[in-house]
């Protein structure tokens, strides 16, 4: 991997299921983020992160990993990638007051008439997924964690002033910009059954993040993601789009991700990865059409990891909302190297996984559309668009930006200081200058302001 001083180090990737040394995993869950609800009939369903919190508890993997209590992103942190008036909205649009907004809700895709309604908390609920997912990849920038863990984000079609397909705000995007705080390449990886379209448009034209999206493409949701769509200007080659169709099974999709990954590791080096890991490409999804096993798809996981790269592994789609606990529960044991066994133990969600109550899924008895000819076009393509890039793209790195923690610390340490001076007014205006101070220069710093400490537990819930 080439560092920001030029030298050049490898990638070593594990041999075996588990590295030699067991990589830190860090767990981000806000207990709000699944009580909100989209509506009758829609198939977006929040509960199903609770419902993968339960199971993850109820088998125990809790206690393996460090669990964080995430906080909720703020309009300045939001408004990174996306466009203030949008978030404004978002802040402001309730379903009490939306016909004042009818302009608006056009504009933006919000409303009645599109896939994305305005619901009671629905500002809140961005705050939250999207709060989880700067915090872990805030941990993997200081080095805390090997591996991060939001199952509430991977909100990957939302846009810079545009709500789509049930995303509003995209926590992704805002996460692989704080990952690049520290990191000269990100790597991209989505393995939802839709093409992550919002996060490869904000990257398309930088070669600093390589996306990587296998998905289904034709008549499908959102209509892009073709093979022939690879970037533009500096970013030629940097987007990779794997256009697959229904029935894709387990072997089918291994013999395309595993070469194109191996290649992608060898040219790019990434510094970091963001997996989203979307449910819905599962056997029997409500929306989807593939045809994976939890093993098949969780295998996606187990690969990615093996690069020993801090990876920040995000939820996505999943309508289905058994098999997307299921999904996510199985690959935080695949994330921490745990054997699981197939009986889900009783939890407060124990009856959603009737009749068997078991955790892994038999695949459809269903035709694979994808033919082997297909299918070797397409890896070969990839193959060979992947070889055209000059190597992994060098980038002069200078002072690290602060991560948002910081700059909050800051703001209000300053906020703190211009209250204090303006209260001191008349007499003793001056008490506490510097003429006045008669003790020893012990315990001073040079500048008198003293040492800023960080606080890890802040985030601890």
């Amino acid at each position: 991997m080439t560092t920001s001083s030029g030298t050049t180090t490898t990638l070593s990737k594990s041999t075996s299921t588990g590295s030699s040394t067991k990589q830190r995993v860090s767990y981000f869950y806000q207990p709000d983020v699944g009580h909100f609800y989209y509506g009758p009939s829609h198939p977006m369903k929040p509960h199903r992160i609770k419902m993968a919190h339960h199971l993850i508890l109820t088998y125990g993997l809790y206690r393996q990993m460090e669990c964080y209590r995430s906080h909720p992103a703020t309009p300045d942190e939001m408004s990174a990638f996306h466009s203030e008036d949008y978030i404004q909205f978002l802040g402001k649009v309730t379903p009490d007051n939306l016909r004042g907004y009818g302009n608006q809700m056009q504009k933006f895709n919000v409303g009645e008439y599109t896939d994305c309604p305005v619901f009671d908390g629905l500002y809140e609920f961005t705050q939250l997924y999207t709060g989880a997912s700067l915090d872990g990849a805030v941990k993997l920038n200081r080095g805390d964690c090997d591996i991060a863990i939001n199952w509430s984000g991977g909100l990957h079609h939302a846009k810079k002033s545009e709500a789509s397909g049930f995303c509003y705000i995209n926590d992704i995007v805002l996460a692989i910009l704080e990952l690049l705080k520290v990191h000269a390449r990100v790597l991209y990886i989505d393995i939802d059954v839709h093409h992550g379209d919002g996060v490869e448009e904000a990257f398309y034209c930088t070669d600093r993040v390589m996306t990587f999206s296998l998905h289904k493409y034709g008549d499908f949701f959102p209509g892009t993601g073709h093979i022939k769509d690879t970037g533009a200007k500096e970013g030629t080659g940097f987007s990779v789009n794997a256009p697959l169709t229904s029935g894709m099974t387990d072997g089918a999709y291994e013999r395309i991700f595993k070469p194109v990954m191996d290649k992608i590791m060898e040219v790019f080096q990434p510094g970091a990865i963001v997996l989203q890991c979307g449910a819905d490409s599962l056997t029997g999804d409500r929306l989807g059409c593939f045809n994976l096993s939890l093993k098949g798809h969780a295998e996606c996981v187990r690969y990615t990891k093996s690069f020993n790269v801090p990876t920040l592994v995000l939820g996505g789609g999943g309508y289905t909302i058994r098999n997307v606990a299921r999904c996510w529960a199985y690959e935080t044991s695949v994330c921490l190297d745990v054997d699981l066994p197939n009986e889900i133990p009783y939890n407060d969600y124990f009856e959603y996984y009737a009749p068997d109550f078991q955790l892994h899924l038999t695949p459809e008895q269903r035709e694979n559309m994808n033919t082997e000819a297909s299918l070797e076009s397409v890896r070969v393509d990839l193959l060979t668009q992947l070889m055209s890039l000059k190597g992994a793209p060098s980038v002069q790195m200078m002072e690290v930006p602060p991560d948002f923690e910081i700059i909050k610390e800051d703001a209000a340490a300053e906020k703190e200081r211009r209250s204090t001076k303006e209260d001191r007014s008349g007499e003793g205006m001056n008490d506490g200058g510097a003429d006045d101070d008669t003790r020893s220069d012990r315990g001073k710093t040079k500048d008198g302001r003293g040492e800023k400490r960080e606080h890890e537990a802040e985030l601890a819930g």
